[in-house]
């Protein structure tokens, strides 16, 4: 009988613990996964140190309207970079940023010093070739707390260069947001 082997109630939408009571199934459960791309390049000239810059047309970004406030989402983004520079310590990389409708624009995961303002990419110091390519892998657990929709979007930044470009070698960058209930 049930009422042998826990307190609670058994049913259907509950589990029998370690410490032999019932309760409730919850939380690591996937709600829903929107995608984008883009696979249009985006560049920038003589890009100012601590300035990211994002595109004002063929973004990679993706949009979610979260079903629940205690969700978290998982931002997983990747695109590729390239930076024509020849000495002297450099850098190139992403940086992300939220856009909550009727709401806040958060920069998202922007570290390091105020002149090296991306989260993911390569730094350099001394001399490197024209030209280097990079691909960008991101991934990032966030916390809205918001059922309104939410945009993500990627953008650059660079440190020392001359030019930056984003997606500039055939390939196509990917955004992926992922809303988990907790």
């Amino acid at each position: 009988a049930t009422a042998r082997l826990g307190s609670g109630t058994a049913s259907s939408s509950t589990f029998l613990r370690g410490d032999q009571t019932y309760a409730a199934a919850g939380g690591g459960k996937v709600l829903q996964v929107v995608q984008g791309t883009s696979s249009i390049s985006f560049s920038q000239t003589s890009p100012t140190n601590g300035t990211i810059y994002y595109p004002s047309s063929n973004k990679l970004t993706a949009s979610i309207t979260p079903s629940l406030t205690s969700s978290k989402i998982l931002v997983q983004f990747v695109t590729s970079l390239r930076m024509d520079s020849t000495s002297g310590d450099m850098g190139m990389g992403t940086a992300m940023q939220q856009i909550i409708s009727g709401g806040s624009t958060t920069t998202i995961q922007a570290g390091g010093a105020s002149s090296k303002p991306y989260s993911s990419g390569f730094y350099f110091s001394g001399t490197i070739a024209p030209d280097t390519r990079v691909r960008i892998n991101e991934i990032v657990l966030l916390s809205p707390s918001t059922t309104s929709a939410i945009t993500y979007e990627v953008g650059i930044a660079g440190y020392n260069v001359t030019l930056i470009r984003m997606n500039d070698d055939d390939t196509t960058g990917r955004i992926i947001l992922t809303e988990v209930a907790v």
